[in-house]
């Protein structure tokens, strides 16, 4: 007869189908200092990207 619920979901249901659908942050290593960062972000320790260094305040380089 179509595509009608047949019966209305509360909204704690909803919730817990919702909260697991959620964003994955994978973390990696960055190559300069070796702390944990996210992928395709500058690394808060050190300010490098890609090996190379893109903020001016925060850079040491420890394995160029």
């Amino acid at each position: 007869m179509g595509s009608e619920p047949k019966r209305r979901h509360s909204k704690a249901r909803k919730r817990v189908r919702r909260a697991s659908i959620k964003l994955v942050v994978s973390l990696v290593k960055c190559k300069n200092c070796g702390k944990l960062m996210k992928s395709h972000v500058v690394c808060k320790e050190c300010g490098f990207y890609g090996g190379k260094a893109v903020t001016e305040e925060k850079v040491k380089v420890t394995k160029a």
